[in-house]
């Protein structure tokens, strides 16, 4: 439970934020297309093995303002039963100021979903056992597959490829209870926290920190040719496309990865950029946030739901957050 002495707050730092605290406008419907509409909240929790998990996703208050959708999904899946299943959860945010930025979110949950599902039991096995360099480069390949499907569709709607995109950040738990690996993989911005002996500790893994064989579209150029030539400055100046190569890709966001070992009384936080951004920048947050969540025991959904939506100026993005607590 929540610490009694440290009450749910409604918002802290410097004064209230500039919208109201609980939604004021609906998005726009269309009666042809109802399963179009996202709910303004969605809250989830179970139990497994040793861990206890905690997952909510929130409109943001400008977006429920101004009567748009929530950009951020969420999914949480069991594949599997017993010790053997694996716990995945999701989160996704579409592309901002895009007409259908909820809809790549949840495409981008419903694919790895559903590439987790299928490879489930290898997953869990890989997990029990350590395999870290197999689960790094089957994760990987498993998120390119389904970012990819999510570049098809945007070809298919004859939209940008960069306005039908989404970050994507997974978390997998094993139920094993003889098992404290927990897996984080995932592509673009947000954050993963863990809360370990009363101290916050940023554990999201740096572009730095992404290793391996390179891949196109990633890093930066070589300073020089093979043969020795030294290459020049870029000074912004568009070349013209060549008839004899098609254009080049954009650059994509490095591949996220982090396995780690939990420990009892640890609690690990998977979250959005809309809670990662006050989290890293209002300490007044980070400290409530330390006081409600290191009891032993998990809050109720509720209290979670209310803790995750503790509101800080300036800051009025979609918040989705999974928390996990150690036994």
């Amino acid at each position: 439970m929540a610490d009694p002495a440290l009450p749910a707050v409604e918002y802290v730092g410097s004064g209230p934020p500039t919208y109201e605290p609980e939604p004021t406008a609906l998005p726009p419907a269309d009666p042809d297309d109802l399963d179009d509409l996202v709910a303004d909240t969605v809250l989830d929790g179970a139990q497994y093995g040793v861990c206890t998990l905690r997952a909510a996703s929130v409109r943001g208050d400008s977006a429920r303002y101004r009567g748009e959708p929530r950009r951020d999904s969420l999914l949480t899946a069991r594949f599997g039963t017993g010790d053997t299943a694996l716990v995945l959860v999701a989160m996704a945010t579409g592309a901002r100021a895009t007409p259908g930025a909820h809809r790549a979110a949840a495409e981008a949950c419903h694919w790895i979903g559903r590439a987790v599902g299928r490879s489930h039991a290898r997953l869990a096995e890989d997990i029990r056992a350590g395999r870290r360099g197999d689960l790094k480069s089957g994760l990987h390949r498993l998120t390119d597959r389904s970012l990819g499907k999510l570049r098809a569709s945007a070809a298919e709607l004859g939209v940008d490829p960069e306005e039908y995109a989404a970050t994507l950040r997974c978390l997998l738990l094993p139920a094993d209870p003889e098992c404290r690996t927990r897996v984080f993989f995932g592509v673009g911005a947000g954050g993963l926290f863990r809360l370990r002996d009363g101290e916050w500790q940023d554990i999201e893994p740096r572009v730095t920190d992404v290793v391996g064989e390179p891949v196109v579209g990633f890093g930066s150029p070589p300073s020089e040719t093979p043969e020795g030539d030294r290459l020049t400055m870029d000074l912004g100046i568009p070349k013209p496309p060549s008839p004899y190569e098609p254009a080049p890709e954009p650059p994509r966001e490095p591949f996220r990865f982090r396995a780690s070992v939990a420990r009892p009384g640890d609690t690990l936080l998977m979250c959005t950029g809309g809670l990662a951004e006050p989290l890293r920048g209002e300490a007044d947050l980070a400290r409530h946030l330390t006081g409600r969540w290191s009891a032993p025991t998990a809050p109720g959904l509720a209290a979670f739901l209310a803790d995750t939506q503790v509101r800080v100026k300036g800051y009025a993005d979609d918040r989705t957050a999974a928390a996990v607590w150690e036994n």
